[in-house]
Parts: structure tokens; C-alpha cells; sequence
């Protein structure tokens, strides 16, 4: 078990309270007060403080069960030379609210000797395994790259981070998703499985075929035993970035499916962790939806998106900001003339 440290309560009351005597009606403020209070108390003071040093890391890798997806997987390898080039999604909307996007190759199925050393310092393997029959990753791995993730996560700190947003690339990465999800609430493949990058019926109907074969492969019961069956070096990874996070006091937005699902699993390692995340936007993916309920997460944002990326949760960042500000900036009716 990973000790936690807990979020401010006082701090919390107090930002309350500061809240319902703004110049506005009780409560009028709706979401923007709860996050303006969750703010105050990851910070330990009210008002909290602005959020300057935005940090997205995109962790990279191949799955086994690529074949579930709409694009093939060497996909993944392009991808990870457009964001060095700063042409993604993510990128572009990164900039828009002066955040900085860093990818990691944790698991590409190539050797990616072209781009810089640093970007492949915490590889594991090249690609999974095919969940639906055989392991993803072999013994030991899972913790590997879970602590790379913590790794990673600390040395954003270390350079000045006060919000993390883990993002993914890798093709196949809903079905793993879908079955970690699945595994760890006890749910059937055809209620987490979505379209994923765009899949017709059909697809979708392979695609539920491939994650009820891994659910009935037999595996470990722990965190880490499940994912070593069922998820992923990039999972792990994730899962890791997450506890750290939560561990150095610094909040978390999630972004889509992968991360919840990656969450859903840390939360069984640091069960306290999810004190320090919140849900960045709702992805189309179903099992995000049953992810972050079993979480007690509520997203931010509803857009429809399924891009990954951390796209999603780099578009929340300004109303956190607008959290922080009424809480710091508004006036308060006692000092009303």
C-alpha cells in the first residue's frame, strides 16, 4: 500500500464559506464553487493558487489487439514523431492554454531511433501481448512501468508542475481499456466495449468477441497481476503517474477512457489517490462512464470527444482556472457599502 497524503479539509470548509459570502447568490457559481473548493484544499489554502505550469504527458505503445481497431498500429510510431513536431490534437490545444505536452515511448512496437534518446528513456517492451491469448506483458513488467510512470510524474514536479494530465496513443488502446475495466467491476465485454476509432457494428461485435476471450483467460487477482493479463506497459505507466501525483500533493485531471480505467486500477494500489484526481471530460467510450462512477468522479466537460491524447482534459483547464479566479478575485457581499 502507498501512503497518500489527504487534501486540506479546513481548507475545504473555509473555502466554502468564502464562496457562499461572494457578491452573488448562494451556490450560484454551481460547479465552479465545488471546484474552486477542491482547489483550495489540494492547495492547502484559500484562495487557491493559479495554475501556471499545465503538464501533459502522452505515454506511447502498442497492443496486441490492434487488430480491434479501424487503424493499423503502426499508427502509433507516426504519431509519436507528429507530437514531437507539435501537429497533434493535443499540441495544438495545449497551446491554447500554455501547456506543455512531453511523449513517452513506454511500449511502440518500433525502435523509434530517430527521435531523441530521452523520449524512449523509460521503454519496456515493444508492444503487448494479445490479451485475448496470452498475457500483455511478461513478469515484472507491470511494476516496472508503473514505477517508470512515478518517475515521470516526479520529475514533472521537481520542474515546476502544479496540474498533471496523463494522455495515451496507442492503437488497440480502448479494448484494453474496456477489459481492465470490465475485470475490476465484474462487468461483461459487450457493456464497456464503444466503437472505439470509428468502428461499425461489425467491428464493435469482434471487438466484444476479443475482450470476453481475455476476461475468461485465467490471472492473478491483484492490481498488478491484472495488468500483467489485461492491460498494458502504457496502463501501468499511467496507473503510476497517477498515484505519484497523488502522492507529491499535485492534482490530476484525467482525461478520457484510458485513463480512467488506468485510475480505476491505481485507485486499488493508493486507494487515497483518488482524493487528488478530477475527470477532465467525458469520453463516448462506455466503460470511462462506468470507470469514473465507481470512482465518484464527475466530468467537467461534455464534448462528445474521443481523441485521447489528453485532448480532452487540456480543454477543462480553463474552467479550473475561472474556479480559481471567482474564488480569489470576487468581492464579498460584507464589504458591500
Amino acid at each position: 500500500m502507498i501512503d497518500v497524503p489527504l487534501p486540506d479539509p479546513r481548507a475545504h470548509a473555509d473555502a466554502l464559506a468564502r464562496l457562499d459570502g461572494l457578491v452573488k447568490p448562494v451556490g450560484a457559481l454551481g460547479r465552479l464553487e465545488e471546484l474552486a473548493a477542491w482547489l483550495s484544499a489540494a492547495h492547502g489554502t484559500v484562495p487557491p493558487r493559479p495554475l501556471e505550469n499545465v503538464r501533459v504527458v502522452v505515454f506511447a505503445g502498442d497492443h496486441g489487439v490492434s487488430a480491434t481497431s479501424a487503424y493499423p498500429r503502426e499508427i502509433t510510431a507516426a504519431m509519436v514523431r507528429v507530437f514531437l513536431a507539435g501537429k497533434s490534437g493535443v499540441n495544438v490545444l495545449a497551446r491554447q492554454v500554455g501547456a506543455q505536452v512531453r511523449v513517452l515511448d513506454i511500449a511502440v512496437d518500433d525502435d523509434l531511433a530517430d527521435v531523441p534518446a530521452e523520449v524512449r528513456e523509460h521503454k519496456i517492451r515493444r508492444g503487448s501481448g494479445s490479451i485475448d491469448v496470452e498475457d500483455a506483458l511478461a513478469p515484472g513488467e507491470a511494476a516496472r512501468a508503473f514505477e517508470a510512470g512515478r518517475a515521470v510524474a516526479d520529475a514533472e514536479i521537481a520542474s515546476g508542475a502544479d496540474l498533471l494530465i496523463p494522455g495515451d496513443m496507442g492503437i488497440g488502446n480502448t479494448a484494453v481499456a474496456a477489459a481492465l475495466v470490465a475485470a475490476v467491476l465484474g462487468l461483461p465485454a459487450d457493456d464497456v466495449v464503444g466503437t472505439g476509432t470509428g468502428l461499425d457494428e461489425a467491428g464493435r461485435a469482434r471487438k466484444v468477441e476479443v475482450v470476453a476471450k481475455a476476461l475468461a483467460r485465467p490471472r492473478g487477482s491483484g492490481p498488478f497481476e491484472l495488468l500483467t493479463a489485461l492491460g498494458s506497459a502504457c496502463a501501468a505507466a499511467t496507473a503510476g503517474f497517477l498515484v505519484q501525483g497523488a502522492v507529491r500533493g499535485v492534482p490530476v485531471l484525467l482525461d478520457g477512457v484510458f485513463s480512467g480505467a488506468a485510475a480505476l486500477v491505481a485507485r486499488e494500489i493508493a486507494p487515497d489517490a483518488v482524493r487528488w484526481w478530477l475527470a477532465g471530460h467525458r469520453s463516448t467510450e462506455p466503460s470511462q462512464a462506468f470507470a469514473l462512477k465507481a470512482l465518484g468522479l464527475s466530468p467537467v466537460l461534455d464534448l462528445g470527444l474521443r481523441l485521447g491524447e489528453g485532448s480532452g482534459a487540456v480543454q477543462a483547464v480553463p474552467t479550473l482556472r475561472a474556479a480559481q479566479a471567482i474564488i480569489a478575485e470576487m468581492g464579498l457581499l460584507a464589504d458591500l457599502a
